[in-house]
């Protein structure tokens, strides 16, 4: 690398009247190196992928400095294309940089990032019903979530994110295993030229092993070498099942139980059992729209920076 370009988003995490000096910190030791950098900020979530897009060919390299939403953001940009993508942690959960064992610490990734080699891996692509309900589509990288936890990020106030880390994920999680109706919805899942048509009431398409935090293994078998998708279908509603399974990480075991399926997909298509009922839609964190929504993956897709 001789030139790389810094995307940074201002607001990511909890150190926000910190953050330009934990970008430059980290710009510091590849300036060190004899690698030019230049840090711009992330002009709004919609924006960064434009951006990212813009650099391709200007930079030998872009780097996500931010969280897994910034991540997700800058992904936006470059999926599809042969640009390297690094990451600077900067965020809440950090659940990517988890994942690839980059350290959490700005200046040690940033030494990490010296030695890190490209791997080109598999991407998520989910298509969705934005909120003006106009067709999209997202890349993804962690996991896409449909039903109960998409809709913890619906109902998660941002404020409380900001101040109380990832202490508010839980208490909300909590909260709605709780007072969630657990609605199904129909989720038609196709593996090896084989459609299965289930009733579910949540399912999470995973690419990475490690979450780090309570999750841990999240849907065990997951992995970005693998090109295909790793599923968690929940066909339960019992809420005592539900948080069972997404506790189990805190304890390391391998545990489903009966009403949750792992299983392996190239594709899986969603879609609500009536037109009044709004499901939502959720891609690495970040609440983008409704079903009716396909989840597929697209093999080769990304260039990332690996220590």
């Amino acid at each position: 690398m001789r030139k790389v370009l810094f995307l940074y988003n201002p607001l990511s995490g909890g150190r926000r009247d910190r953050r330009l000096g934990d970008v430059e910190a980290a710009a510091s030791v590849l300036r060190a190196a004899g690698i030019q950098v230049e840090a711009v900020a992330t002009e709004g979530a919609a924006e960064a992928g434009d951006q990212a897009r813009a650099a391709i060919g200007n930079y030998d390299a872009i780097f996500a400095c931010g969280g897994d939403g910034t991540i997700h953001d800058i992904l936006q940009g470059v999926a599809g294309t042969k640009m390297p993508l690094g990451i600077i942690p900067l965020g809440t959960a950090n659940t990517l940089a988890h994942d690839l064992r980059i350290p959490l610490n700005h200046i040690g990734a940033a030494r990490a990032a010296l030695v890190s080699k490209p791997k080109r891996v598999a991407v998520g692509q989910v298509k969705y019903r934005d909120f003006q309900g106009h067709p999209a589509v997202r890349y993804f990288t962690v996991a896409v979530g449909i039903g109960v936890d998409a809709h913890l990020f619906y109902k998660l106030n941002a404020a409380a994110k900001r101040h109380l880390g990832m202490a508010a994920y839980y208490w909300k999680a909590t909260h709605l295993w709780l007072t969630y109706p657990l609605d199904r919805f129909r989720a038609d899942v196709s593996s090896q030229g084989q459609l299965r048509e289930l009733d579910v009431s949540q399912v999470l398409a995973v690419r990475i092993r490690f979450f780090g935090g309570v999750l841990r293994e999240l849907a065990p078998g997951a992995s970005l070498d693998r090109n295909d998708l790793r599923l968690v279908l929940f066909h339960t509603q019992s809420r005592f099942t539900y948080l069972r399974y997404i506790f189990r990480g805190l304890f390391g075991t391998h545990w489903t139980g009966k009403g949750i399926e792992l299983a392996n997909a190239e594709s899986v298509r969603c879609r609500a059992l009536s037109e009044t009922h709004r499901v939502f839609v959720e891609a690495d964190g970040e609440l983008i729209g409704t079903l009716p929504a396909e989840i597929a993956i697209l093999p080769g897709a990304l260039t990332l920076l690996c220590p």
